[in-house]
């Protein structure tokens, strides 16, 4: 009779344990949400909330042509780029890419993140045909820094004019990107306003609150990031149809909260399972193309 007791109470033991796990976790995990407790990316991660990872379409993908120029906003450094477009006999307009850090302007196609085979799943879908032209931007955030290297005017003064001379239509343009280049994407689109750009798209832009909270070399100082940061300044992309993902299991997650939070009119996108990953990436890349393309069609 008494191992039968303990026996029963060992199992309703566990039976309230069990509960009181799955409670607390999903405590934790709303918690860890609003940014409430820290280690938000290793608790996504444990308690498996950052979904599947996205993969690239089996089909053939778009022409791509690559080159290189030497940059002298950019000190005289050798750059490389890549436009990847459907065959077209008219200018088409163009999206240009922005790498996120340690990456180059190759990661948005092949194997990293495919954006050749998704166009052309884009296409063969029936959305409207746009170029994607993406470009080295070394580690420098897509900003003017102390030491004269300057991504953003080589993207105004010598890219920009290189996919011109290829064909592109410039007066419907966008600016998207990923993490590093998520930001450069908003703060560059930000810069030129609607008389230039139609479109900007974010995936999981890195972004923070506060120049303190800031990764090493992001910025040179506290006064670079206010003078770059694209907190506060929403309002210069009145005009702009805006675009921003990210997923909740990012680490970004809270800085990009409080920047949708602050416009007028939420941005399209929003935000859903997913880690600061390649997979979350190509998971969101046929909504970022659908979103371009509606946008550049016009």
């Amino acid at each position: 009779m008494t191992r039968s007791r303990a026996a029963t109470v060992t199992r309703r033991s566990l039976l309230i344990g069990g509960a009181a796990v799955a409670v607390g976790g999903a405590a934790t995990a709303g918690a860890v949400d609003r940014g409430l407790l820290p280690g938000r990316t290793s608790m996504y991660r444990v308690l498996g909330l950052n979904g599947s990872a996205g993969s690239i379409p089996d089909v053939a993908p778009v022409p791509t042509t690559s080159g290189t120029f030497t940059s002298r906003a950019r000190g005289g450094r050798t750059v490389g780029w890549t436009i990847a477009a459907p065959e077209s006999d008219a200018p088409l307009p163009v999206a240009v890419a922005l790498h996120g850090y340690g990456d180059d302007h190759r990661s948005f196609f092949g194997r990293a993140l495919g954006w050749d085979r998704f166009l052309a799943a884009h296409v063969a879908g029936g959305g409207a045909p746009f170029a994607i032209a993406a470009v080295d931007g070394g580690n420098r955030y897509w900003h003017r820094r102390s030491d004269g290297d300057d991504p953003a005017v080589m993207i105004l003064d010598e890219f920009l004019p290189l996919i011109a001379r290829r064909g592109a239509d410039l007066d419907r343009l966008a600016l998207t990107g990923y993490s590093m280049g998520g930001y450069g994407a908003l703060r560059l689109a930000g810069a030129l306003g609607a008389d230039r750009v139609r479109a900007v798209s974010a995936i999981s832009p890195a972004l923070w609150t506060a120049a303190g909270d800031t990764a090493r070399g992001a910025f040179d100082d506290a006064a670079d990031f206010r003078a770059n940061t694209v907190l506060g300044r929403q309002r210069e992309l009145a005009g702009v149809a805006v675009r921003v993902d990210c997923g909740n299991g990012d680490g970004f997650a809270p800085a990009v909260h409080a920047y949708v939070d602050g416009f007028t009119t939420p941005p399209a996108g929003g935000f859903e399972p997913g880690a600061h990953t390649h997979g979350y990436w190509r998971r969101m890349a046929p909504q970022q193309l659908a979103f371009l393309g509606e946008h550049l069609g016009r």
